[in-house]
């Protein structure tokens, strides 16, 4: 009996409210890819991203398009050159790594790490808003070492200094989601710097960054919509710090890992993150993110519904997935 592929689109209510500088959502519709074989089911997910020109119909049907190619038997060293980087191949990715870890009963983990992963801290993300709802939101999670704040606005001070307040003893990053300009950086990096920010991500747009090569970086910078691939990188160093590295973006868990050992060659700080997805995305990510210096793998803490079963969360800790999820 040979593999088949299906892929299907779910939709998953947002606890709230999630805004970022680009707008607002309720809830989020991810693409679940499932790969099978002798009745042993691998899986995988992918949240296709409209700023990257991807929409769940196009991601469907690029995982689709595929489907003969999975039946007679690709590999995932040769999926990276049958589907180009982002959401669809991520699934399809993913999936392939679980399907392996299930017919070998050799786990994911044990393929990527030196060790057995452990429980890691994810930051938890709170949305663009007024300063006062902002800093309520830091008020109540202010117990979390870490929070990461969306910004994006033409006057962010006032936001950066009410969530400081609310939250004086957590480590935050600030993440401007393309929104700040050449002509009030500058100030807003001030700002962090007199509110010890840890880092600051893609504070400008994707191709109208290189003032951050001439200015000072008072703040750890971190590129997120700048960087999809490995090779992105060594041209980026001038500006940035640090990376972001999201599945979605790469196109899965392989190329991620590939982009990872580069990144650490070239210095950068290295931050794992997700779009707002559930713990069937985290999950892969996980492996990623356990020795790096940020995650942020928070999506189902922002859902209203999860998985079942999802990863394990305590607080802002989360444990790796168990082999019923992925992996």
């Amino acid at each position: 009996m040979g593999r088949y592929l299906e892929a299907t689109a779910e939709v998953f209510p947002v606890a709230g409210s999630f805004t970022i500088s680009r707008g607002s959502r309720t809830e989020v519709v991810v693409v679940a890819c499932s790969i099978t074989e002798n009745g042993v089911r691998g899986v995988g997910e992918c949240v296709p991203y409209t700023r990257y020109g991807e929409s769940i119909d196009g991601v469907l049907a690029d995982i689709r398009a595929v489907s003969n190619a999975v039946s007679n038997g690709i590999d995932r060293s040769q999926l990276q050159h049958l589907m180009k980087p982002g959401a669809a191949r991520n699934a399809v990715d993913c999936a392939l790594w679980d399907l392996e870890a299930k017919l070998s009963g050799t786990s994911v983990a044990s393929k990527v790490l030196a060790v057995p992963p452990k429980p890691i801290v994810t930051a938890y993300t709170i949305s663009l808003g007024e300063p006062d709802v902002m800093a309520a939101k830091a008020a109540e999670n202010a117990k979390r070492p870490l929070l990461k704040i969306k910004t994006g606005t033409q006057d962010d001070e006032a936001r950066l200094r009410a969530v400081r307040a609310a939250a004086p003893q957590a480590t935050i990053i600030v993440d401007a989601n393309e929104g700040w300009t050449d002509q009030n950086i500058e100030h807003h990096f001030a700002v962090a710097k007199e509110l010890n920010i840890a880092l600051i991500e893609q504070p400008l747009p994707v191709g109208k960054d290189a003032i951050l090569a001439r200015i000072k970086r008072p703040v750890a910078i971190c590129a997120d919509e700048s960087v999809h691939l490995t090779a992105d990188l060594a041209a980026l160093r001038d500006r940035y710090d640090a990376i972001n590295i999201k599945l979605d973006k790469t196109g899965g868990l392989t190329e991620a890992l590939v982009m990872k050992q580069e990144a650490e060659r070239l210095g950068y700080t290295i931050m794992v993150g997700c779009m707002l997805g559930t713990s069937l995305g985290m999950a892969p990510a996980m492996m990623l993110a356990q020795d790096t210096a940020y995650a942020d793998l928070d999506g189902p803490l922002l859902l209203a519904r999860d998985r079942v079963p999802g990863l394990r969360y305590e607080g802002s800790l989360v444990h790796p997935p168990e082999p019923e999820l992925w992996g």
